[in-house]
């Protein structure tokens, strides 16, 4: 997407496989800049030396690639597919949004959006009656899948999505505060008209979700994010935690600017998850790419991963080394350098 007559255009699509069935190769070695991809997570395995990436693949599915220098990935190889009847007989799982792969309590997990095709009636808005040209409220919640290995095979623990399925949500993540996991996620903007980043405990496990979400913040509340021009509405996306040695806790999200698709930074202000969380007013990110996630590199530096451009054939995976200035995050340079 280039300009802002197309600021809003993809909301319905994001993070929707790109390639048609027909499209996905065979498993083979590839830069990232040859692979159509949005949503990607990457997860370091010290004990391997090996970095797993997940994304969306047709057919409802996930792919890993797996790179031992970030540079050259092997894959695409597909990790979970999701079977027929998934969440009941009446329900159509068209798609997988932005899966997640994360090592915790030696298994590994996915935490991913299920979209279908079933849609919800308006008793289900928070917001109230309904308006004109509305974007339909299908059935789209995070769920969480098992596994004893990176690439599966995974299982899911119930037939049912792990958040609630009247609520509207996507993108889930992960983390761990004070021993108790949590899964920090958004509550669709199709739903509430003013986007969330909510949080709910889990269970140890992660199989299941205790006690009701809490708001940690709304996407209205960032000076740089621009409301959609027909709705009003404000977007939030792929929200992920990072906890610096200082001690101070960081969000990066993602919603939309002037520029197009950016990634903007909270800040919990008292460096726990129920915060205050405080928006930085320099986005993190401005040249329409988002969905970000952040790892550590195997000698230490701090990388993001987003995709960009925001739609269309070349949206790619892009990789960045980044800096901790103690009070937000900040880009230094492109990996590989470019």
């Amino acid at each position: 997407m280039h300009g802002r007559v197309f600021l809003f255009l993809s909301f319905l699509s994001l993070g929707a496989p790109l390639l048609a069935e027909d499209q996905v190769p065979e498993v083979t070695t590839a830069r990232l800049s040859e692979i159509m991809m949005r949503d990607a997570c990457v997860m370091p395995d010290p004990s391997t030396q090996t970095y797993y990436l997940v994304a969306s693949a047709p057919g409802a599915a996930v792919r890993a690639y797996t790179s031992k220098d970030l540079v050259e990935w092997e894959g695409p190889h597909i990790i979970w597919e999701t079977p027929q009847e998934m969440w009941g007989k009446e329900v159509d799982i068209r798609s997988i949004w932005a899966p997640e792969i994360h090592a915790y309590r030696g298994k590994y997990y996915l935490f991913l959006t299920f979209d279908s095709t079933v849609e919800f009636g308006p008793q289900w808005r928070d917001w109230g009656a309904g308006w004109e040209n509305w974007p339909p409220q299908v059935r789209r919640a995070s769920q969480v899948l098992v596994a004893d290995h990176p690439l599966g095979p995974f299982r899911a623990f119930s037939q049912e999505p792990t958040l609630p399925a009247e609520r509207m949500t996507l993108d889930g993540t992960l983390w761990e505060e004070d021993g108790i996991p949590y899964m920090i996620y958004c509550h669709e903007w199709v739903q509430t008209s003013n986007g969330t980043v909510e949080k709910v405990q889990l269970t140890p496990d992660l199989s299941a979700t205790v006690g009701e979400p809490q708001l940690l913040f709304r996407g209205s509340e960032a000076v740089w994010n621009r409301a959609s021009p027909e709705h009003g509405c404000y977007v939030t996306d792929g929200p992920w935690i990072y906890q610096a040695d200082s001690g101070a806790l960081y969000m990066p999200w993602s919603s939309f600017s002037a520029t197009g698709y950016t990634v903007g930074v909270a800040v919990s202000e008292s460096g726990r998850l129920e915060g205050p969380w405080v928006q930085r007013p320099e986005p993190l990110y401005t040249a329409d790419g988002g969905h970000s996630m952040l790892f550590k590199r195997f000698d230490g530096q701090l990388m993001m991963a987003l995709h960009t451009p925001n739609g269309g054939p070349l949206t790619r995976i892009r990789l960045f080394e980044i800096e901790d200035t103690g009070s937000t995050l900040r880009v230094t340079a492109p990996f590989p350098a470019e």
